[in-house]
């Protein structure tokens, strides 16, 4: 509906191939629901490596894993920004390189961030900014209230939160990209604070707000009911205010809480395998979830390198990934098992076996109760708009009546 303001889809979404840098394992915070529990100062990618990397894979044009339509060259850490040396002269390299080869990228590319913030005013990252500014996608993360953002994202080596250094830089980088979203995370001790956390981002001026469950088993028992109870308090903020007209917040969707049928719908989730990542070390990842210092439990999953390529063999597993080959019966019997999410690299993790084919189910309750609040949104906001409507209508016709009268 034309009144409803939606979640913006990515750039070329679902058209463009998505390399990551992990340029650096280094991070100024050490957030307390962070997936990557391998960080260190010492792990930094080698300009050789990503030198090689780039020749690597601009050079791979006869290969149909390679020959999507456009590119998002995507740079993480750790905080990317911690190496925006190096990151300005990899872009440099990619553009004059993706130039001489007249490659297919040369014209519909991105260089593609998600950053803490701390650093997005620093005189180095803004100089790139402006250098890339047309080309760019940059996401500064921020959790909501300062309550809420400073009771997980500390300084590492301490207990202070970062919200004060991060909120100070959100004015500029709206101003820089207008209309972009920002990314929250829920875990279970951060459940009371949704309600208000959306709203404050909304008076920030952070028109949409992507925001999900962590993956991990951290759920405790009574938390999908007060996530629940969360999401329907901020569903009648949303609706009352009709704030729906110009935010958003991806936890309400038309498009989830439907049944699946596999024979017609059965895509894995993500893109895991489609996607590529490499390491300082020059390791080839199918995605970023499978290097080692994403994974608790398990060894991390190389499917190639730098100077040999990459193996198709340790690729071909998550080529054949999809839906009902990772998931019980029960998962796709499932009522409501549209929109309920999963991550490959924590089902790897998490799998009892080292495979990647046993989808990780921790969060199942909680995609319950966002189901239950989300038929609550929609069923609230249809009714307020078909009174509006209904209202608009008598008005209209009541005039016209006027006229006819006259």
């Amino acid at each position: 509906m034309s009144n409803i303001k939606d979640n913006n889809p990515g750039w070329q979404e679902g058209r463009a191939k998505s390399i990551t840098f992990i340029v650096t394992k280094d991070c100024q915070l050490a957030c307390k629901y962070c997936y990557l529990v391998g960080k260190n100062v010492s792990e930094r990618m080698p300009w050789e490596v990503a030198k090689a990397a780039v020749d690597y894979i601009l050079s791979r044009d006869d290969d149909p894993d390679f020959q999507q339509e456009s590119v998002i060259w995507d740079f993480i850490g750790g905080e990317p920004f911690l190496e925006i040396d190096l990151i300005d002269r990899i872009c440099d390299y990619i553009k004059q390189q993706m130039f001489a080869l007249n490659h297919p990228w040369f014209d519909s590319y991105r260089f593609s961030f998600s950053t803490n913030g701390i650093n997005y005013d620093s005189e180095k990252v803004q100089r790139y900014i402006e250098k890339n500014h047309s080309h760019l996608s940059i996401g500064i993360t921020i959790d909501g209230t300062r309550r809420k953002h400073d009771l997980n994202r500390v300084y590492k080596g301490s207990d202070r939160g970062s919200y004060d250094d991060v909120v100070r830089n959100i004015p500029l980088w709206l101003k820089q990209f207008p209309g972009t979203g920002t990314k929250v995370t829920i875990s279970s001790p951060d459940i009371p604070y949704i309600k208000e956390s959306v709203l404050h981002l909304y008076e920030l001026g952070i028109h949409q707000v992507n925001i999900n469950c962590v993956f991990e088993d951290v759920w405790n028992d009574g938390d999908d009911l007060m996530f629940e109870e969360q999401l329907v308090q901020l569903a009648d903020a949303i609706i009352d205010n009709g704030l729906y007209k110009d935010f958003s917040c991806s936890f309400f969707s038309e498009r989830i809480g439907h049944q699946l049928d596999c024979r017609y719908d059965n895509q894995n989730w993500c893109g895991a395998g489609k996607m590529l990542s490499v390491d300082a070390a020059g390791n080839f990842y199918p995605c970023t979830r499978f290097a080692q210092y994403s994974l608790r439990d398990k060894e991390a999953w190389i499917i190639g390198n730098i100077r040999d390529g990459i193996d198709k063999n340790k690729l071909r597993p998550f080529l054949t990934l999809d839906r009902c080959t990772q998931s019980t019966q029960e998962c796709i019997d499932c009522e409501i098992a549209e929109g309920c999410a999963w991550c490959q690299g924590e089902n790897f993790d998490a799998a009892a076996t080292h495979t990647i084919f046993e989808r990780a189910t921790a969060i199942c309750k909680m995609h319950k109760a966002r189901v239950h609040a989300n038929n609550y949104y929609w069923n609230k906001l249809f009714r307020k708009l078909e009174l509006e409507n209904s209202r608009e209508e008598y008005e209209a016709n009541r005039k016209s009546m006027n006229i006819v009268r006259c």
